[in-house]
């Protein structure tokens, strides 16, 4: 309401809104500044640290395992789906992943602009610790969030993108801006997720392991007993937190894992789906191809062709 109320009267004669436009400008800096930093259409570029990207069109829905990182939508719109959750980014959101997901991704409107940089566990427990006591109410959803950035995080933003353009400042000023941004992280509407993210026995922390686990043996037969006993937890409470954080379970996860590696193998060798199948995990070229289908919505040789011809993103 107050956006419209502030619309309105910015169109009257002196009238302004500075709360509302302020954030536009520092969205507007940044899209100039990833325009200018992001050569490559469609892929992800890491600079002195910092995830810039920048996509023309429209793209197909896929998937990529996402690292524990914080990413701001500048420009356009973006869908990803985690398990049975939804997410919409428009300009001016940020998201928050704090587990290696395996997620879909799709964006619905270009052009698009985002960045990102990577959560820093030990820098979130530093800041705990410098911030003092306070009262932390549990986080009990997935390990993935999406919210409004407010001014305070999107002017730290821009700060560190400015420093890009001199090496010299990034490398003595970016390590105090990247800890103000985690700061704004840790005390903003994701709050109690980002804590648990630098607390080592957290619920997350557990998940991160199993989840290491898995990706090491993502084309192998797995024992859930076994991955419960290496990582020092029940069954029972294995399945509960990881369930909870990923929105799957163990085995759904290395299978979501599998078919996405197999998907990137098969935009380049759409005819060699049988030996792409054994190559992550899968003895059976009739269980992958119905797995495959199952996911992806055609069965794999037909799903690869039609990727090579359509504009993709790889996260």
């Amino acid at each position: 309401m107050r956006a419209i109320e502030c619309t309105i009267r910015s169109i009257l004669p002196g009238s302004s809104c500075p709360w509302f436009t302020r954030p536009m400008s520092q969205l507007a800096e940044l899209a100039s500044r990833i325009a200018r930093h992001a050569v490559t259409d469609s892929r992800p570029q890491w600079i002195e640290g910092i995830l810039v990207f920048s996509a023309k069109q429209v793209t197909a829905p896929m998937g990529s395992v996402t690292e524990p990182m914080f990413t701001l939508v500048v420009r356009g719109a973006k869908r990803t789906i985690l398990g049975d959750h939804v997410f919409e980014h428009g300009a001016g959101k940020a998201a928050v992943v704090t587990v290696e997901l395996p997620l879909i991704g799709q964006i619905v409107e270009a052009p698009f602009l985002a960045l990102g940089i990577r959560l820093e566990p030990a820098t979130i427990a530093q800041l705990m610790v410098d911030g003092g006591p306070t009262t932390i109410r549990p986080h009990e959803g997935p390990g993935m969030a999406v919210s409004d950035a407010d001014e305070k995080l999107l002017d730290a933003i821009v700060r560190l993108m400015r420093l890009l353009d001199d090496p010299r400042d990034l490398r003595v000023l970016g390590p105090a801006v990247r800890r103000e941004i985690h700061w704004w992280l840790l005390n903003g509407p994701q709050g109690p997720m980002i804590r648990q993210a630098g607390i080592a026995d957290s619920r997350l922390a557990l998940v991160a392991r199993a989840i290491a686990w898995i990706r090491t043996r993502y084309d192998r037969v797995i024992r859930i007993d076994d991955l419960a006993s290496d990582i020092g937890t029940s069954v029972s409470s294995l399945n509960r937190h990881f369930r909870a954080v990923t929105a799957m379970s163990p085995l759904q996860y290395q299978k979501q894992i599998r078919l996405q590696k197999a998907r990137l193998h098969l935009i380049a060798a759409p005819h060699d789906v049988a030996a792409i199948g054994y190559s992550v995990g899968y003895d059976n070229p009739s269980q992958f191809s119905r797995e495959y289908r199952r996911m992806y919505g055609a069965p794999p040789g037909q799903d690869a062709i039609r990727l090579q011809t359509m504009a993709i993103v790889q996260e």
